[in-house]
């Protein structure tokens, strides 16, 4: 394994969690200063609760199969395992999906326009400096294992 792999495996400068909350919270910031909606006030707290539940949801299950698994979850530690089971069947990146599903659902219960209009360029920023360097890490570490993988199992859903 190189260096940098053992040191940071994946290359990764700012720890996921910390980009989608940035994000959420000048989201919330410029909806105070200039309020918009973009959902029926109706529609706000149950799309906003189900994507809250959804995630946090989600985010349990991703972190009990990574215990299950015996490796961790941070990216400044090497990855022991590929893990394959539980929500990754589904999905190559069930933690980041999770986060997505709770940024948009904190944007959907504050009915905050800015907030839901950052999810997309946060995504991009995640698959662009997270996911396709921590892709890299883990075809260098795990070879044909991720890559077989990597082409039954979508990135998102």
């Amino acid at each position: 394994m190189a260096d940098e792999d053992r040191d940071n495996p994946g290359g990764i400068a700012v720890p996921p969690p910390f980009i989608y909350l940035g994000a959420l919270l000048v989201g919330l910031a410029l909806h105070a200063i200039y309020p918009r909606r973009f959902l029926p006030a109706r529609f706000a707290r149950p799309v906003g609760w189900t994507l809250v539940g959804g995630g946090v949801l989600l985010s349990l299950s991703f972190g009990r199969a990574m215990r299950r698994a015996g490796t961790p979850f941070r990216l400044d530690q090497p990855a022991e395992k590929l893990v394959t089971d539980g929500p990754f069947r589904l999905s190559r990146n069930p933690g980041y999906l999770s986060f997505a599903m709770i940024q948009g659902g904190v944007a959907c219960l504050a009915n905050a326009l800015w907030a839901a209009a950052l999810l997309p360029p946060t995504l991009a920023v995640i698959r662009r400096r997270v996911i396709e360097k921590e892709e890299g890490y883990l075809e260098r570490e795990f070879g044909g294992e991720y890559l077989r993988y990597k082409a039954r199992v979508r990135r998102w859903l």
